[in-house]
């Protein structure tokens, strides 16, 4: 896989939550540190995506914000 984005991650898929339009797909990119990411439903099926597949969180953003209470 190439890819131009430097943010790559590679992780587990820990779990999926299917909707008719969009899938939420949580992947362990180490233990106990999760990202989540919705996808189109129709993705996640091409993708082929299931608890314990292997998958990659590419993160391509032109702004990351911080903030505190």
């Amino acid at each position: 896989m190439k890819i131009s984005a430097r943010n790559v991650l590679p992780g587990t898929v820990k779990s999926l939550v299917n909707g008719p339009v969009t899938t939420q797909v949580t992947l362990e990119i180490a233990p106990g540190i999760e990202i989540v990411s919705t996808i189109t439903t129709e993705s996640a099926k091409s993708l082929g995506l299931k608890p314990g597949s292997r998958a990659y969180g590419v993160i391509k953003a032109s702004s990351v914000m911080v903030a505190v209470d």
